[in-house]
């Protein structure tokens, strides 16, 4: 995290997902503070506004993979504006929007990656594995694939070239999964994923977790793009998601990764997604994420101030 630049990408793509609300989270992380959270840490923030998705009339919609067309659209113009941001220097950082929206954000950084003859990671904090094909998904909703698109997994037609680099499925860390169908456990599992489940972060803890996701980025000299679903956390202190899944992390355990991330230097991208504002409770779960976000770029408990109740 060498760089104080930081490019903002709203992202307001709900189509991915089985509810709408998701298409006003770039809204609600800007109401919730986010680009002066990130200028009072010292960096220089741009924020592009929210994306219009290319053209994707090539692709029809399939009933099991829904509204693939809008997400080929969305996917297509963040993939471009992630690697752009990437080679110009500075930290992209995708505001969301549902998450099929990280098939265009990895695949952006993957193409950086390639470019710079570094390999790329990805952190999936995230409730879901999201491993899911349009042959074994159950629902048809694409936020439940990005994890196998970006490795190569799922066949999705031609959203994007199909020789565009890919993120090898051991070089993706899912840490707070708790919600995983069948068919998605035995596609991991033969894939390589590796999967810190919230029986894991009991047993083990999160601090030693997260050293080793951080030992495997360094040995690799790898670039570590972040993808942060608010359904990670646990819905009673953010519930601003359609995706609810009882017994997540808690505050404390979301911010410690942030802390060990930010001291190793590691990150080069981000993800926020999932934020529903229409199931929020008075924008408590924009504010947790936008704090969270805050602590990957910095900010120490001590440098929390005090709220009235």
């Amino acid at each position: 995290m060498t760089s104080m630049d930081i490019t903002l990408i709203g992202v307001p793509l709900e189509e991915g997902a089985g509810r709408g609300g998701c298409a006003m989270g770039p809204a609600a992380f800007r109401l919730a503070g986010i680009r002066k959270a990130l200028e009072e840490l010292g960096f220089t923030v741009t924020d592009r506004g929210d994306l219009r998705p290319e053209p994707a009339s090539d692709l029809s919609d399939r009933p099991e993979a829904k509204n693939l067309p809008v997400v080929a659209g969305f996917v297509r113009s963040l993939e471009d504006s992630m690697y752009q941001a990437a080679r110009n220097g500075g930290i992209p950082i995708a505001l969301g929007g549902d998450h099929s929206l990280s098939m265009g954000s990895v695949s952006g950084m993957a193409r950086y990656a390639a470019e710079v003859d570094r390999p790329l990671f990805v952190l999936w904090l995230d409730a879901h594995a999201d491993f899911n094909t349009p042959e074994t998904s159950p629902s048809g909703n694409i936020h439940g694939m990005p994890v196998a698109f970006f490795s190569g997994k799922a066949e999705l037609g031609t959203i994007l070239p199909t020789d565009r680099p890919l993120v090898s499925p051991s070089n993706v860390f899912q840490v707070g999964i708790r919600s995983v169908d069948e068919i998605e456990r035995k596609l991991i599992a033969e894939n390589g994923v590796n999967v810190f489940d919230m029986r894991a972060i009991d047993e083990f803890g999160l601090a030693a977790i997260m050293r080793q996701v951080i030992q495997k980025v360094t040995e690799a000299n790898g670039l570590l793009h972040v993808s942060l679903d608010v359904d990670f956390l646990d819905p009673d202190i953010a519930p601003g998601v359609g995706t609810t899944v009882p017994g997540g992390a808690t505050f404390r355990e979301a911010h410690l990764i942030m802390e060990m991330l930010h001291d190793t230097g590691l990150v080069t991208s981000l993800d926020l997604v999932e934020l529903n504002p229409f199931l929020d409770d008075r924008g408590r779960s924009a504010r947790i994420m936008v704090e969270l976000t805050a602590s990957l770029f910095g900010r120490r408990v001590l440098d929390r101030p005090t709220r009235s109740a």
